[in-house]
């Protein structure tokens, strides 16, 4: 029996056995797996968060950030279809002149009285349509900046109808004053955005018919809006048609040449006689 006992002893050198180990792989397994569901609750918890933001705030900041403006220009025109209109020279360049008198489609017709620099008569009509570019921006004031004022145009009139009553404009200004500014025909001496803004949200739209007169000088303008937009004041420019400055004139004593709308298309001359009968601005101006 003693013999037994010794037996069972450990003998000299050896090590005792120890529990065996879980695999290290099965842990490895267990860590990865929850790691994969954290992950994909925190993506999803961020996900909602960051779309919440973004739908609110997050187009907003992009915009920001690139530099796109608070209020953009979606339409801009000029209506000459029934203004008198006033160029700075004569047309006397013979292929300017076939294109005036003749059939020409209207873009050529566009192009001679761009380069002859074509204001309305005392009047200018423009459609300015505007689009939200924010979540929220507010229009707190338009006016007009003269950038050049000389004498009034007297190269040419280009006679479209008899003079007669116009369709009433929502806004006006008056480039003879020394700060023109645009108001409400039924409030005309008082700043129409001293009392009103416009609200926009983005994408929304708002058309502007603008009136603007001048009747000492020839002018040239653009129109200065000022937005509100998250806090913060920005200026934008609205150029007319094409790129081009707006432009309005008084009218002439006297002119270089006239021209009435033909009855075949296009425009036909006239004498000044002519002008005068069926011209009622040009009637009221000397030696008519």
């Amino acid at each position: 029996m003693g013999r037994a006992r010794r037996n069972r002893r450990a003998e000299p050198g050896r090590a005792a056995p120890t529990p065996q180990a879980e695999p290290a792989g099965r842990g490895k397994a267990m860590r990865t797996w929850l790691a994969g569901i954290l992950s994909a609750v925190l993506i999803a918890a961020i996900g909602v968060v960051f779309t919440a933001w973004f739908n609110t705030r997050g187009h907003d900041t992009v915009d920001l950030i690139s530099g796109e403006p608070p209020v953009e220009v979606g339409h801009v025109a000029v209506d000459h279809s029934a203004q008198d209109t006033a160029l700075r020279e004569p047309v006397t360049d013979p292929g300017e002149r076939a294109i005036l008198l003749g059939n020409a489609s209207g873009a050529r017709v566009d192009a001679v009285m761009t380069r002859h620099h074509r204001a309305p008569l005392e009047r200018a009509d423009a459609t300015v349509v505007l689009v939200g570019n924010r979540s929220s921006v507010r229009i707190v004031d338009i006016k007009p900046r003269v950038l050049t004022r000389a004498p009034v145009s007297d190269g040419a009139v280009l006679i479209s109808t008899p003079a007669g009553e116009v369709d009433t404009v929502e806004l006006s200004a008056d480039l003879d004053e020394p700060a023109p500014r645009f108001a409400a025909a039924e409030d005309p001496g008082t700043s129409y955005f001293r009392k009103k803004q416009i609200d926009l949200k983005r994408d929304e739209r708002i058309t502007l018919s603008l009136s603007v007169k001048g009747t000492a000088a020839y002018y040239e303008f653009d129109l200065q809006v000022t937005v509100l937009a998250e806090d913060r004041t920005e200026q934008l420019t609205i150029e007319g048609p094409g790129g081009s400055p707006f432009r309005v004139t008084g009218t002439a004593e006297a002119y270089r040449s006239y021209y009435t709308v033909s009855p075949l298309r296009g425009w036909q001359p006239i004498s000044r006689g002519e002008a005068c009968v069926i011209e009622r601005k040009i009637q009221q101006v000397k030696e008519c």
